[in-house]
């Protein structure tokens, strides 16, 4: 009786356990994490007015982005 009960409790241990166990985290998204921000990631989804390559526009509308979630800025 004793042994059974032993048998039981490291079988419902090892299934506790087993259910611990972490899916592994890959990037299989395909898109190339490895080129600059502004190059873009070759989508159709882009901002209007923002070209894919112009680091030029890219800088502007990251600076007017910033400048509307600054609350200070809106205040007024």
């Amino acid at each position: 009786m004793k042994r059974t009960f032993v048998i039981a409790a490291a079988v419902m241990g090892l299934a506790a356990l087993s259910a611990c166990t972490e899916r592994p985290q890959t990037l299989d998204s395909g898109v190339k994490v490895d080129a600059q921000a502004f190059q873009g990631t070759g989508m159709a989804y882009e901002v209007p007015g923002w070209k894919q390559g112009d680091k030029v526009s890219w800088e502007q509308h990251m600076k007017v982005r910033t400048q509307n979630q600054n609350d200070y800025s809106r205040v007024n």
